[in-house]
């Protein structure tokens, strides 16, 4: 099985550099020098590293093969995966994406939606509850609301504070919308 660690975005500069949206929490292990990466689509790899650095809070990366612009251009939108026997299975400091998408989001016993994804963000990680009715809901991911993860169950338990829902549902609830006009 295979792990996403990041996606191509558009190029930087003439000599063929790219900027990346990082998917990993361990950027400085896993942009190195000499890593290769398995791509989706097949055809844009693999790609091997040449070199990373980072603009600011952007990731740029170097690839053997790829010197110009028009060839980065030609990456964007790829995926870059890495085969999870790389990964220490003593690590229970967190999840990846693929452990949570699919897994029942409850409070309390009562089922609010299935995990859609997972955004890995600087700040904080927000999963993506869709609802039944099909409505995405971020919630973030942190103790204090996500208080459990039972992968093994299939869920997981969320504690929201009052409104969360009704605050990411987009409809504005009555007196709201006079109060925004």
């Amino acid at each position: 099985m295979q792990l996403q660690v990041a996606r191509i975005g558009k190029p930087h500069g003439i000599r063929g550099e790219v900027t990346v949206q990082v998917l990993t929490d361990a950027p400085g292990d896993r942009f190195v020098p000499g890593t290769e990466f398995v791509v989706e689509p097949a055809s844009a790899g693999p790609l091997i590293v040449e070199g990373a650095r980072w603009n600011k809070d952007i990731l740029l990366l170097a690839f053997e093969g790829i010197e110009t612009r028009n060839q980065a251009e030609a990456l964007r939108g790829a995926k870059l995966f890495i085969e999870t026997e790389e990964l220490g299975e003593d690590d229970d400091e967190g999840w990846y994406e693929h452990e949570l998408v699919g897994l029942e989001a409850r409070v309390g016993s009562q089922v609010v939606g299935k995990i859609a994804a997972l955004h890995t963000l600087p700040v904080q990680d927000l999963l993506v509850v869709e609802t039944p009715d099909g409505k995405e809901i971020l919630v973030p991911f942190v103790e204090q609301i996500v208080p459990e993860v039972n992968v093994a169950d299939g869920f997981v338990l969320l504690t929201p504070p009052h409104g969360l829902f009704e605050v990411n549902d987009g409809e504005a609830g009555p007196g709201e919308a006079e109060e925004n006009a």
